[in-house]
């Protein structure tokens, strides 16, 4: 049977579609074809059906010859994203897992050996498990080896991105390493800059990495910029755009403490909304429960959800009719995500940030503490690396290096980045870590922290400009164009 048409059956008998969206068949075409692609769609623009198709597709053929059918390999930084695809593609008979941190040495030892076996579609993994030799002899041992690779959140790969994650630079060498298999990395949004350094860091030319992506304009999407000098100002708007716009909205803020402050004022002025939180701090049991929430509501539910930029990677609900930023956002890369969770029914939505000088102090502390010194970086690691119990948290961390009087907001992400450059993992416990191996020194350069902070701060500045912009839609599609 040709390939297409067997990932037209595999299409309707694992996925229950009958057709795949235009620019999804061309992406699974090349694939298919043997060829690579690097894929920018919003979020909710069926992503993960670019690879999965194929991945399955791929498997029925070798199958039909009697041959393995070998694995796709998903890199992914988002483990909650990972565990929710994992568990939709189960519901639908697919063979796939998931291995990261936060599951136990057994746990990880069971799955690994089953991948080596060859009982998986698909394993999604963090970028860090490239280094992990355990793993690697996995991989190595699949029966038809790994037929796809499969590099999600594709910008985290950039240093020119709003969210580096230095493993995912090694991406390019572990193609090679593993035979250079079909390659795919997605992501929602890119900026010129940033498909260069993705390509060039997978080591693949434009000619042989084409780009597949759909325009960037949202025209159902009404972008406005609101001043607000103060929090009366900002709980005004909001119960102005609440009253205007019925349905489900969001309202993001940067910082979980005035998330909280506001949310009593909100429910006062806005007696007939139904409320709901949502930040990174909650216990896991709660996000589920206001993600579940969240994703069922009805439009005459009327929810108004408060979050933080924890909440959205992998929401894919259609109709959020208003997102409201009561405070700027770090980047435009960030705000054009956020708001692009809006209509995505094709009606009409609005998306009203609120611009507040003060609100800049707020970004510039994060462009600090994001950009931790390498000093602080090694202190810490020195002391997670003999700490005297097997998992700690932040504040553990932060009082036994530095004492009381030490700033925490530094420190936890100085915590962030030793995780990322894999010197701890999150234990299956939130908000806990344990080691995972000694720092490598070369890994800290102070011109590239430093170069880093200027770029944060820069990306900052255009949000500025973008509040200032008499034509907001029309800034953010240069932004995006622009080199």
């Amino acid at each position: 049977m040709p390939m297409l048409d067997l990932a037209h059956d595999v299409l309707r008998d694992r996925f229950g579609f009958e057709a795949l969206r235009p620019i999804q068949a061309e992406v699974v075409d090349r694939l298919l074809s043997g060829g690579d692609a690097l894929v920018v769609l919003p979020t909710g623009s069926g992503k993960s059906l670019c690879y999965q198709l194929p991945s399955l597709s791929i498997g029925a053929e070798r199958a039909g010859r009697s041959e393995p059918g070998g694995v796709t390999l998903v890199f992914s930084p988002l483990i909650a994203l990972m565990e929710d695809q994992v568990v939709a593609l189960r519901r639908r008979g697919v063979r796939a897992s998931y291995i990261n941190s936060t599951l136990g040495r057994r746990a990880r030892e069971e799955r690994q050996a089953a991948l080596a076996s060859g009982d998986y579609e698909l394993i999604y993994a963090t970028p860090e498990r490239m280094t992990k030799p355990a793993f690697r002899d996995a991989l190595d041992a699949v029966p038809g080896g790994v037929n796809l690779l499969a590099v999600d959140e594709a910008h985290c790969i950039s240093k020119w991105g709003h969210d580096l994650r230095p493993a995912y630079r090694e991406v390019g060498r572990f193609r090679h390493e593993i035979g250079a298999p079909p390659t795919v990395a997605l992501t929602a949004t890119a900026t010129a800059a940033v498909k260069r350094d993705i390509r060039e860091v997978i080591g693949l030319d434009e000619r042989a990495m084409p780009l597949y992506e759909q325009p960037l304009d949202r025209p159902n999407l009404t972008l406005e910029i609101r001043e607000a000098w103060d929090d009366r100002a900002k709980i005004d708007a909001i119960a102005e755009l609440a009253r205007a716009m019925s349905g489900t909205g969001i309202v993001y803020f940067a910082l979980i403490k005035d998330l909280e402050r506001f949310a009593g004022l909100i429910k006062r002025d806005l007696p007939g909304r139904d409320l709901a939180i949502y930040h990174g701090k909650l216990d896991p049991r709660e996000k589920k429960r206001v993600y579940d929430r969240f994703s069922s509501a009805r439009p005459e539910d009327n929810l108004l959800l408060l979050a933080t930029n924890a909440f959205g990677m992998g929401v894919d609900k259609p109709d959020i009719r208003f997102i409201a930023h009561a405070q700027i956002p770090g980047s435009v890369e960030a705000y054009y995500q956020e708001v692009g969770r809006a209509g995505r029914d094709g009606e009409p939505s609005r998306c009203v940030l609120m611009y507040s000088q003060d609100d800049l102090a707020i970004q510039h502390s994060f462009a600090a503490w994001q950009n931790p010194s390498p000093d602080l970086v090694r202190t810490l690691a020195h002391h997670a690396e003999h700490a005297p119990h097997d998992d700690f948290d932040a504040e553990e961390i932060r009082l036994e290096a530095l004492g009381k009087r030490s700033e925490s907001g530094a420190v936890e992400y100085a915590v962030i980045e030793l995780e990322k450059l894999g010197v701890i993992e999150p234990t299956s416990v939130v908000g806990r870590y344990r080691f995972a191996e000694p720092l490598k020194d070369a890994s800290l350069d102070e011109q590239e922290i430093e170069a880093k902070r200027r770029g944060d701060l820069e990306r900052l500045l255009r949000v500025v400009e973008m509040t200032k912009s008499a034509d907001v839609r029309r800034f953010v599609l240069d932004y995006f164009a622009g080199e």
